[in-house]
């Protein structure tokens, strides 16, 4: 693979990241980045017979099981399935992005010790892989929300494209700093497979998200004087999830039921918790993306 632009060369100094010019280095490495994508999907369905099937049948599985234990998992949420796979995706995608980034350098020693690429590439290529398999699971998703009838609801479906952006930017700005950690501290990656297991359950995905807002006293509970709902808020991807839940499941009141199942806000409040999850998610991705290319000049040395 031929390679072109600009590397840095190691100095006194740690180098300073320009936006700018990363960018337009990234743009002509995109070749590297795109066989890095079709590489690790050809290793991924090595010796498989179904190959990326394998990735639509997980959310059919999903569909199938859930609409089965929905008595039991999903008690008072109206269509459960759709409700669990429209947040469970986004998760999906942060989670194997995260944790196939973080092992992106070292996966790669080889190709960082012989080549002058941008080294941003390789957590770039783990989310490119999550992403094919998230557009083949949304597929899946969609065609299952035509087919059944449920139907898709406006406005609310015009917030995905809102929240798809926010939780790539939120995907890449984390791949990127767990990355650049996990290639000088290797306890980094273990420490991150159990910090999102925890992630997982602090984030309303398989229980109702006004479950969470009677928890904290419908907006009105405090400790030490914070609201509770504005503290359970501050987990990113309560937000992210909140606005795939309300773009693809719509804002649903079950049967037998005085409250809805999503946070009972309007659209715009919705819309307003996700725009600062974005905002505050460009910030942290300059930030991740200024301490990965600082010390990404050491990274051959410590592989």
């Amino acid at each position: 693979m031929a390679t072109t632009g600009k590397t840095f060369e190691r100095t006194s100094e740690s180098p300073r990241l320009h936006v700018g010019e990363r960018l337009r280095i990234l743009v002509a490495h995109r070749e590297i980045l795109a066989n890095l994508v079709r590489k690790e999907l050809k290793v991924k369905y090595a010796a498989s017979a179904l190959g990326a099937v394998w990735s639509l049948l997980n959310p059919l599985v999903y569909l199938a099981v859930f609409s089965f234990v929905a008595k039991v998992l999903g008690a008072g949420i109206a269509d459960y399935p759709v409700y669990l796979l429209s947040g469970l995706l986004a998760w999906n995608l942060f989670s194997a992005s995260m944790g196939s980034g973080a092992r992106a350098v070292l996966d790669n020693a080889n190709l960082v010790k012989k080549m002058a690429f941008a080294r941003e590439i390789l957590p770039l290529s783990a989310v490119g892989v999550a992403l094919v398999d998230f557009a083949l699971q949304s597929a899946v998703l969609m065609l299952y929300i035509l087919v059944s009838g449920y139907g898709l609801h406006l406005p609310e479906l015009a917030l995905w494209p809102l929240s798809f952006v926010t939780l790539l930017v939120l995907t890449v700005a984390l791949s990127l700093w767990f990355s650049a950690l996990n290639a000088r501290y290797r306890d980094v990656g273990h420490l991150l497979n159990i910090a999102l297991l925890v992630w997982f359950w602090a984030t309303p995905i398989v229980y109702a998200e006004f479950q969470v807002q009677e928890l904290a006293g419908s907006g009105t509970g405090t400790w030490l004087g914070i609201p509770r709902l504005a503290l359970y808020l501050l987990n990113p991807m309560t937000g992210v999830v909140a606005g795939f839940h309300r773009a693809l499941y719509g804002f649903v009141t079950p049967e037998g039921a005085q409250v809805p199942v999503l946070f009972d806000e309007s659209l715009a409040w919705v819309a307003g918790i996700v725009t600062i999850t974005l905002v505050v998610s460009l910030v942290g991705l300059r930030l991740a993306w200024g301490y990965f290319f600082s010390r990404s000049g050491d990274f051959a040395e410590e592989l």
